[in-house]
């Protein structure tokens, strides 16, 4: 699997560990607590594989990023929660900046020639 392969999929199990940590009602439902540590166990892990290939900045803002628009959607979509033309406004934001950084990582290669400079 790739950086970003292990990546996105460690964001999956990191967003189903916030969604348990809700359904948890603060540890007090033992089902979803329990899967809310190993859901986040899972990421931890898939997150750092990802690490490995990629640069742990991009890592860290895609993995927040990403999961800060997936966890809005499902508070909205499944607790009710809020949402505003503001709050969407600033969830775009954080899509382009994440899109962004995915696109800064992968560059593309141009072939150029090499210049050589003479020192004095």
């Amino acid at each position: 699997m790739t950086g970003w392969s292990l990546l996105m999929l460690g964001i999956v199990f990191e967003v189903a560990g916030t969604f348990c940590l809700k359904l948890s009602n603060g540890f007090s439902n033992i089902t979803a607590s329990v899967l809310c540590f190993a859901f986040f166990a899972v990421a931890l892990s898939l997150i750092t594989l990802s690490a490995k290939t990629l640069d742990v900045s991009i890592v860290y803002a895609v993995w927040s990023g990403v999961g800060i628009v997936l966890i809005t959607l499902l508070g909205v979509l499944f607790f009710q929660e809020a949402i505003s033309p503001g709050r969407i406004g600033f969830i775009v934001l954080i899509l382009v900046g994440v899109l962004g950084l995915h696109h800064e990582s992968n560059p593309e290669q141009p072939e150029t020639e090499h210049v050589h400079t003479s020192q004095q």
